[in-house]
């Protein structure tokens, strides 16, 4: 009792300090035991079951080390032509001299035209070309296609609706020219040649009402012609003028050009050469400051020239000789021969001179 009596003074303050810390009194709860596990706040009912085997759980691999991407590549596109771009078409030319002839080769100058139907406007040329055989590209449309042979041109309308090739017929030949004094060939120099078309003979025509010749002015197809050129031209008939030096020997001839031929045609001259001189004796020098005329037995004059020893070529026959010199005038008939070339003196003596003096020529 006295050891119990000795600890109740401090417990009875313990609880008097216990009771004065709160304002509610104190509440005692019976100890049941360690608290039951949490439970969901509802039941699951009838999980569903595992749709497969249970697959064991990997740690996957580091991804590998990316490289850098390429650009893109385009798509290929597909070439296709445009809408807008227009149609052409290939035309091929090639020449014959006839349907079933050869192929002309050579000097050929081609021209593409286009047509315009039903207008007053001239045809304008989209191309052109000097090759044997053209090829040329082309929208559709009709043209217009034109060829030139030398002397010769033909023309045909073409319509283009496709890949094409035409050929043109240019029925055309070529004419060589040379002359002779019998066997001896005529200078280039001193020979030229007119061609005319048709025939000599037809040159001139008759009026109906007055009965008489009308001389037909045609101009000649080409002129001054040197001997040993080609001159192509288109087949048919045509005359030559043949003029040997600057007095009268002339010589007209018919010719004929056949389609994809040559015609070598030789014009003989009648003439010769004749130098003037006026002398006072017989192989004496020639006077200076002489004019001179040279006429037929008719009168006709053929040449009037100024010189000491002036020179013409004239066709065979006779003819007169005037000089004047020194305000007098001679004169002296002499005859030509063909193919020989000689002087003609005239002699300064009374017996030559002239009744009623003759004009002075002016030179040409």
């Amino acid at each position: 009792m006295t050891c119990f009596s000795g600890f109740r003074a401090p417990l009875v303050a313990v609880l008097v300090l216990l009771l004065s810390a709160g304002t509610s009194p104190a509440q005692w709860f019976p100890f049941q035991g360690p608290p039951p596990p949490p439970t969901p706040p509802a039941n699951i009912p009838n999980p569903p079951p595992p749709q497969g085997p249970p697959q064991s759980l990997q740690v996957p691999p580091p991804p590998p080390q990316q490289q850098p991407a390429p650009p893109p590549q385009r798509p290929a596109v597909k070439e296709t032509p445009q809408q807008n771009a227009p149609l052409r078409y290939t035309l091929n030319l090639a020449a014959r001299y006839s349907p079933e002839g050869q192929n002309v080769t050579r000097a050929l100058h081609w021209r593409v035209f286009v047509e315009r139907p039903g207008t007053a406007q001239p045809l304008f040329m989209v191309s052109e070309s000097q090759d044997a055989s053209p090829t040329f590209t082309l929208p559709p449309g009709k043209y217009v296609v034109h060829v030139a042979y030398g002397l010769a041109s033909f023309a045909q309308r073409v319509t283009v609706t496709e890949n094409m090739r035409e050929t043109l017929i240019v029925a055309a030949g070529g004419l060589r020219l040379q002359g002779r004094v019998g066997d001896a060939a005529i200078a280039p120099a001193k020979l030229r040649f007119d061609v005319y078309e048709g025939n000599f003979l037809q040159r001139t025509q008759a009026d109906g009402k007055k009965k008489r010749a009308v001389r037909n002015e045609r101009p000649p197809v080409i002129r001054g012609v040197v001997p040993g050129d080609l001159v192509l031209l288109p087949a048919g008939t045509y005359y030559v003028q043949s003029t040997y030096g600057e007095g009268n020997s002339t010589i007209t001839a018919d010719v004929r050009i056949e389609a994809g031929r040559l015609t070598d045609a030789t014009v003989h001259h009648r003439a010769a050469q004749i130098t003037l001189r006026l002398v006072h004796a017989t192989g004496g020098e020639a006077l200076a400051n002489t004019s001179w005329s040279v006429l037929t037995p008719g009168g006709d004059s053929i040449k009037e020239f100024i010189g000491a020893f002036p020179s013409i070529v004239l066709a065979d026959g006779e003819y007169v000789a005037v000089a004047r010199h020194d305000g007098k005038t001679y004169q002296a008939t002499f005859k030509v021969v063909a193919g020989r070339d000689r002087e003609v003196e005239v002699l300064a003596r009374a017996e030559n001179q002239a009744q009623t003096p003759a004009p002075a020529p002016t030179a040409r």
